[in-house]
């Protein structure tokens, strides 16, 4: 009988961003082999700077919060919802009447698993670096400025990660893959697995300005060193607000691909004519000096038609995206990460790598990801009704759970439930007086529910 040469690797990861390095550490800390291979060479610019208290769980089984303190990133205590005038919320439903500015602080639900009442914004530069330094120190082999290729699972035993060094052309074997190469979804496009969403194609332009006055906003103070979502009187258009140091916060307007101007000079002026529709931050922004070229994202929204397979399994940005509105990026990436080590980790001790072994893993992160969808699109249909239902007390807490990040143990969240009828019932009566604030975005998603 022939002995078959043992792998070079137990996995292998496709990108070091948040996914990546999170199931290297996970799998590391366990004791198995695992090489990373990061496209880029760290740290390097990253959007999606703000996190949810859910990605607190990943960091106390890693070890980390030593670190994150140590960077001082700012943390985050709660989140805030403005909007452009008092009148364009006037009428409340079913009697109740909406607030323009809406906030929450994450204390105000206890969260299993969570033992402190905030997260963090964080500079993702600094952010990702750490989190890959800190697989490496769990004995996680890994390797920047790598370009994978693709996978070749039909040679041999195991799985072939085919990948460049320079111009040089190398190879390595493992006996399985995990794709956490974030929007470039090597599996996605080398498997074609890829399935461009039918209904968000969201654009964003962002940068930095130092010396942005954060208290404008503030209510007594208090908001500050929260996220801010400001809705614009623009189809379908908000704007983040996020601190990333004392002086630094971080700005960017998402918006259609339909209002998204196209040539460089008039992204700029997209940016500014888009924040000059709410002139209490425009003001003050105007004030403040940026401190980095602005920087556009394209192409947000994608599923795949399969994350898991024999010898693969993907997580993060690279098995699903919809829109960055609730900060879900790198909280779905590292709890996909925690979710898919523990299947993979069992994977390894039976060595069976089949797709069912992953099966746990698909559906809890299927079932999370599309109740963050169905609260997307609420929001994008009726931004009154998310203000309504964080304002009321009757549904305050269940939406905080949401965006706490605990989206992953019920199939159908009851408020969300609430909100779907309560589009529904403002879709079939032109004479509701919220009738004319609904948006054209998300229409199609409510059609299967009247």
């Amino acid at each position: 009988m022939t002995e078959v040469t043992p792998p070079d690797f137990d996995v292998g990861i496709i990108g070091g961003g948040p996914a990546g390095s999170a199931m290297a550490s996970y799998l590391a800390k366990a004791g198995a082999k695992v090489v990373v291979f990061e496209r880029e060479l760290f740290p390097r610019p990253h959007v999606g700077e703000s996190l949810v208290p859910s990605s607190t769980r990943v960091f106390k089984d890693l070890g980390l919060f030593d670190k994150l303190e140590e960077a001082k990133f700012p943390r985050k205590y709660g989140a805030a919802w403005t909007a452009a005038t008092q009148g364009m919320y006037s009428h409340g439903f079913e009697g109740m009447q909406p607030d323009c500015d809406a906030r929450i602080r994450f204390e105000e639900r206890e969260q299993p698993g969570v033992d402190r009442n905030y997260t963090y914004h964080v500079d993702r530069g600094l952010f990702d670096l750490l989190l890959l330094q800190h697989a490496h120190e769990l004995g996680a082999a890994v390797y920047e400025g790598i370009r994978v290729e693709g996978v070749d699972f039909q040679d041999g035993p195991y799985a072939t990660v085919k990948f460049t060094m320079g111009r040089k052309p190398m190879s390595t074997t493992c006996r399985m893959v995990v794709d956490a190469s974030g929007r470039n979804t090597i599996l996605g496009r080398q498997l074609k697995l890829k399935v461009r969403d039918p209904v968000f194609d969201q654009y964003a332009i962002h940068t930095w300005f130092g010396d942005y006055d954060r208290s404008v906003l503030a209510k007594d103070g208090i908001g500050k060193d929260y996220i801010f979502i400001h809705f614009l009187p623009v189809s379908n258009t908000w704007l983040w607000q996020i601190p990333i140091t004392e002086q630094v916060t971080s700005f960017g307007v998402v918006t259609q691909k339909k209002n998204f101007a196209k040539a460089k000079e008039d992204r700029e002026q997209f940016f500014w004519d888009t924040i000059a529709t709410r002139p209490d931050i425009y003001d003050t922004l105007k004030k403040a000096q940026r401190v980095r070229p602005f920087k556009d994202e394209g192409d947000y929204s994608y599923a795949m038609k399969q994350i898991c397979g024999d010898r693969f399994i993907m997580i993060g940005d690279a098995a699903r995206f919809v829109d960055p509105i609730f900060s879900t990026g790198v909280s779905i990436a590292l709890n996909s990460a925690r979710f898919a080590s523990r299947d993979v980790l069992a994977a390894l001790e039976k060595g069976n790598f089949a797709k069912e072994s992953f099966e746990t893993y698909e559906t809890t992160i299927r079932r999370g990801t599309k109740n963050w969808y169905d609260f997307i699109s609420v929001y994008y249909r009726l931004n009154v009704l998310f203000t309504y239902f964080v304002s009321n007390p009757a549904y305050r807490i269940d939406v905080i759970k949401l965006l706490q990040g605990d989206v992953y143990d019920e199939e159908a969240p009851e408020v969300l439930t609430r909100m779907r009828n309560m589009v529904a019932k403002v879709e079939q009566d032109q004479g509701h007086l919220w009738h004319t604030l609904l948006n054209d975005l998300t229409s199609k998603a409510f059609q299967p529910s009247f």
